[in-house]
């Protein structure tokens, strides 16, 4: 028999890295990073299939509504264009949400359109969603926990920490408003159009400040809320936690 005792595991061995709170937070956001940290604005809108499913069946829906003024045409070829992107990824086997949520988002726009009678009403839903995220962020900025600093807060390793600083919870104050400014500027814009019966320019305003604003809105408050480089160090090199 062998009574050796087995020797203790060695301490200078490796030890696989276990991931952060924040690091788990991160890979799970949909705020997606390129190699050198910075924000990958094509994979956080969800890449190119992303984009189309999000943009796709709304500027259908104003296309045929234009070309033939019948809004069940016009409702049918929207939501027919909703569930082939969702059966392209049922046959793909990618993940269902972001078509999901898009097809829930175009039946319910399509029912209050077809509810009404008016194919403007297609796009009421969207400035109750548009004035709720404004009214939510501004509600953060207000008690001081503005929600772009908690989402690129974990992102960027910095927790909740950055609240303790003044400049670092500035800076996502002022992140957070540029969010703010797109939803404001979405129902600026739209809601005349609205009341004035503009439903083709209101259908292309709302592809073009749908998904296009947005990502342009979230690159440009990544950057201002970028933490100062200090003296010394690369500027591709995350500094230490706040």
């Amino acid at each position: 028999m062998n009574n050796e005792e087995p020797r203790p595991e060695d301490e200078s061995a490796p030890q696989a890295k276990q991931p952060s709170f924040a690091e788990m937070i991160g890979s799970n956001s949909s705020i997606a990073q390129n190699a050198d940290g910075g924000i990958d604005l094509l994979t956080t809108v969800g890449g190119v299939r992303g984009i189309l499913e999000t943009v796709l069946p709304g500027f259908l829906f104003i296309m045929v509504f234009a070309f033939t003024s019948n809004l069940t045409w016009a409702l049918i070829a929207s939501i027919g264009l909703g569930m082939i992107f969702m059966i392209i990824r049922l046959v793909k086997r990618s993940t269902l949400i972001q078509a999901g949520s898009g097809l829930l988002g175009i039946l319910i726009c399509a029912f209050a359109a077809r509810n009404s009678g008016n194919a403007k009403d297609y796009y009421v839903p969207g400035f109750y969603v548009s004035a709720a995220y404004m009214v939510g962020l501004i509600i953060s900025v207000v008690v001081r926990w503005p929600l772009i600093g908690l989402l690129f807060g974990f992102i960027r390793n910095e927790g909740t920490e950055w609240r303790k600083r003044p400049e670092r919870l500035r800076r996502y104050q002022v992140a957070t408003w540029i969010l703010i400014a797109v939803f404001a500027l979405r129902l600026a814009v739209q809601i005349p159009m609205y009341f004035s019966d503009q439903v083709v320019s209101l259908g292309l305003a709302r592809a073009l400040m749908g998904v296009p604003l947005y990502a342009a809105a979230l690159w440009f408050a990544w950057l201002v809320s970028r933490p100062a480089v200090a003296a010394g160090s690369e500027p591709n090199q995350p500094g230490p936690a706040a």
